[in-house]
């Protein structure tokens, strides 16, 4: 197992500097290009996530902007958030807490701009709409092959490979909560995790945004405002943490591992395995919505990558640093656990469990749903679908009981993969989301509330629906 760990370790230490340069030079061309539009357009995201859903043709009401984010948000909002900000910490020092904030920043142009092409290529299934990087790439591009390409790509990365990362920091928390770690727990772990998924990913995207809705801004809205109370309780420490974030950055204080090398790819890798800027992951969910206009889910995802590390993330960034933990005693979720109940008492290593229970099985919903929309890109076959189901059930056990190391090295390794087919299609569509941004901004500027219409820009490859609502029913924007 170690030796399977190191290759897979060594192999990302060699694609991931490539990746980044990607990653960090797009970002900035779309932020150029966009004018900041994830700083410029920031309160306009807080007002269009509570429009309410068009109605499909069925009678019923679409997935609202907010549904939506929650299924992204249930996918973001996971282990990434407590157990993968405390392995960059451990890695990378303090420093790497910055470059997760530098890149979310960045990365919130990439959100933008591959979710309002998600939500533009969109196509119409059972239920609501699906989309993502894999239908853009075939009506947008005109490149089917390269959509099945990234189809194949994230359906096993987030429907096999992340599904078990996320019922391994499961086990991992239950081990430390119990005080011993075991096979027994482990397998046990695993068979109520999976018990769980299989009956709510049997029920549809329906069934899974009516529960992530519900559990992601429960738990996480719980888990800030402890946080919060660590850094009230801690507040004169507040600068010198600080201080530690920012020397730690610029290798101008090596606390941990290799400096400033070691800071900057861990917080950009697991920023990115937090939040998914620019992976192609959550244009899937934001094509679920039913709005009226492409770029309000462009600015909905942006704001979702905000919600995601610079308040979750840094909140545990902010328990661990505050609690200066010896680093080499735990590594993930149980150095967020430990560091807690150093601040607040033992009850809390408990409370932690359970928040990292319910946050990594809603991220393992929101993942299988990528998984799902993508095997209905590839085939409209159900017994696919239904094999797929049974897989991703497996996945969640076996990753109960997998090495955490591994497991780790594995996601790095195959969403590396996923961002950069990506980033690479959607450098030359990115002039269609400004486009559109454009054609939203003017509306706004009238007062009115945007609407999109495909007979508007006829000249636009692929679209498959935005035929519904005449150009005429312009509304007055809601304030």
């Amino acid at each position: 197992m170690e030796t399977a760990t190191d290759f897979v370790s060594s192999v990302n230490d060699v694609v991931w500097y490539p990746i980044i340069a990607l990653l960090i030079g797009l970002g900035l061309y779309f932020s150029v290009k966009s004018r900041f539009v994830q700083v410029r357009l920031f309160r306009e995201m807080f007002r269009v996530i509570t429009d309410k859903p068009d109605k499909l043709p069925d009678g019923q009401d679409g997935i609202s902007a907010f549904r939506a984010f929650s299924i992204s948000a249930a996918s973001r909002v996971g282990t990434g958030n407590i157990a993968g900000v405390a392995i960059a910490i451990g890695i990378g020092g303090p420093g790497a807490v910055f470059w997760m904030w530098a890149m979310a920043i960045v990365g919130a142009a990439s959100a933008f701009v591959e979710s309002t092409l998600g939500q533009l290529y969109k196509v119409r299934d059972r239920q609501s709409f699906r989309g993502g990087p894999a239908y853009y790439m075939q009506y947008a591009l005109g490149k089917r092959w390269l959509g099945l390409v990234f189809a194949v790509i994230i359906t096993i990365t987030y429907g096999f490979v992340f599904v078990a990362v996320q019922t391994n920091s499961i086990a991992d928390a239950v081990s430390s909560s119990v005080g011993r770690s075991s096979g027994a727990i482990n397998i046990a772990v695993g068979l109520v995790v999976a018990a769980l998924t299989a009956s709510v990913i049997f029920g549809g995207v329906r069934r899974i945004s009516s529960v992530s809705q519900v559990v992601v801004p429960f738990v996480a809205i719980a888990y800030l405002l402890l946080g919060l109370l660590v850094v009230v309780l801690n507040i004169t420490e507040v600068p010198r943490m600080f201080l530690e974030i920012v020397q730690g950055a610029f290798g101008i204080k090596e606390v941990v591992g290799g400096g400033i090398g070691a800071a900057l790819m861990q917080g950009i890798r697991r920023g990115l395995f937090s939040n998914e800027a620019g992976m192609g992951s959550a244009p899937n969910a934001g094509a679920t919505a039913s709005v009226s206009h492409p770029v309000k889910q462009g600015l909905v995802q942006s704001l979702g990558v905000y919600f995601d590390t610079l308040l979750v993330c840094s909140i545990t960034a902010f328990i661990i640093l505050l609690a200066q933990p010896d680093f080499s005693a735990n590594v993930g979720a149980a150095l967020t656990q430990d560091a807690l109940a150093t601040h607040l008492g033992d009850w809390t290593i408990h409370f932690l469990t359970i928040a990292i229970f319910f946050l990594a099985f809603t991220s393992v919903l929101g993942n299988y749903y990528y998984g799902e929309s993508n095997i209905e890109f590839m085939t409209g076959n159900r017994n696919v679908l239904h094999t797929f189901r049974v897989l991703v059930v497996v996945c969640v056990f076996v990753g109960a009981v997998g090495s955490l190391p591994l497991v780790w090295a594995i996601a790095d390794l195959s969403m590396g993969v996923m961002a950069t087919v990506n980033l690479i299609a959607i450098a030359p569509l990115s002039v269609i989301a400004f486009r559109m941004m454009k054609h939203y901004l003017d509306q706004r500027k009238l007062g009115l509330e945007p609407t999109f219409n495909r007979s508007e820009m006829p000249d636009l490859p692929g679209v498959q629906v935005w035929d519904d609502t005449p150009v005429s029913e312009l509304a007055p924007a809601k304030a």
